[in-house]
């Protein structure tokens, strides 16, 4: 599956400035809790449609273990054959939505982060994937695809931190909402500093090809 002449220029620019700014980075790690953490990784999805940029994401079955019902990145625990963490979220992606490993172009890493709830450590990898794209959605895991335009996401209309209440203790969760979707947790986290690195104050990017 190839893209257009113009979609693979417009990704191709898209792709140098996201992996210029995440090679000039130091990255973190955050931790919320003091339980153990297991391994996992997550990909971020880019991919542009009818002039626009847009990111993919997963609503999660009632039948998962973790997050059930839960609107996430395409991803999971870290398996002992997996040579390291991007092999985890490049994996973890073809067998949740089947976007295959050679179809996805990494450019770079987020801070890895903590769950609350689910004591996973994740490390995000951010990649373009082409679109139209036939993705194969794992029916037992993924209950549908999501995508979320980024020009919505950097919407402060559609933004908002709230306190909740875990373990008994207070926490400032960051909290995106578009048409009735609601995406918190560590997924809005990890793309609230996607979208702060990227499309931020004093960044010259744009959510559209144009």
């Amino acid at each position: 599956m190839s893209d257009s002449p113009s979609t693979a220029q417009n990704n191709k620019m898209l792709a140098k400035k996201i992996s210029r700014i995440l090679a000039q980075r130091e990255k973190q790690t955050i931790i919320l809790s003091d339980a153990p953490l297991t391994p996992a990784a997550v990909l971020l999805p880019i991919y542009e449609k009818e002039g626009e940029y847009y990111i993919l994401f997963t609503k999660r079955t009632q039948k998962v273990e973790h997050h059930k019902g839960q609107i996430s990145f395409p991803g999971g625990a870290r398996h002992e054959h997996d040579r390291d963490l991007k092999d985890t979220a490049l994996r973890e992606t073809f067998e949740e939505i089947g976007v295959r490993p050679e179809d996805v172009t990494i450019l770079g890493e987020l801070d890895n982060m903590s769950t609350l709830t689910s004591n996973f450590l994740i490390t995000p990898f951010v990649g373009i994937i082409p679109y139209p794209y036939e993705f194969i959605i794992n029916e037992d895991e993924i209950e549908e695809l999501v995508e979320v335009p980024l020009s919505a996401l950097a919407d402060e209309r559609n933004y908002r931190e709230e306190v909740y209440i875990i373990e008994g203790a207070p926490n400032m969760g960051r909290v995106f909402e578009y048409n009735g979707r609601v995406i918190w947790g560590a997924t809005a986290r990890i793309l609230k500093q996607f979208l702060d690195l990227v499309f931020g104050e004093g960044s010259d990017s744009n959510y559209s090809k144009s």
